[in-house]
């Protein structure tokens, strides 16, 4: 039976991962099993620059945390080494990090994720690092608005250069006759 004071540290550290999972916009949980040292450091240091939060965590403790978010169809996903990338504030950062460098380095596997409150699998976390940047989807949007718009007044400044056309020949054929 566990010490007193391992009982409670490990409450600690429960309630310390279930707070940053509450508050989190995206969590990316992955498999490193397998990378060099030196591809784990460059993970973090990219990780680390996007400002996710990003570590290697138990299991155990991790299930029982996210057990109290309400997310415990996590659970066949906490075996083997597993480690949580956390973003407070971009959805897509911690998922497009994980999925470009699980391509450049085949030994990463992301297991799992939850992106605001929803639990996403591999695959839909890997459909989410796909998606472009905000900035261009919101260009993209305001172009497709613009548009119709910019069409309309075209179709407007066609007619009054039409109408100005014409005025300007009844004034020439009557300024000839």
């Amino acid at each position: 039976m566990p010490s007193e004071k391992i009982l409670a540290k490990k409450k600690n550290i429960v309630s310390e991962l279930s707070e940053k999972i509450k508050n989190a916009k995206t969590i990316v949980f992955a498999d490193y099993r397998g990378l060099t040292v030196e591809q784990d450091t460059e993970l973090r240091n990219a990780l680390r620059k996007a400002g996710v939060d990003y570590g290697v965590v138990k299991n155990t403790l991790t299930k029982l945390a996210a057990d109290e978010n309400g997310l415990s169809e996590l659970a066949p996903h906490f075996n083997g080494p597993t480690s949580m990338a956390i973003s407070n504030d971009d959805v897509v950062a911690p998922a497009k990090i994980l999925a470009e460098y699980s391509k450049k380095y085949e030994k990463l596997q992301i297991k799992a994720g939850v992106v605001e409150g929803k639990i996403f699998d591999e695959s839909s976390i890997k459909a989410l690092a796909a998606l472009p940047p905000k900035e261009e989807m919101l260009a993209k949007a305001l172009g497709s608005m613009k548009a119709p718009i910019t069409g309309f007044v075209n179709v407007l400044n066609g007619n009054i250069r039409g109408l100005v056309v014409a005025l300007n020949a009844i004034a020439e054929k009557q300024a000839n006759a």
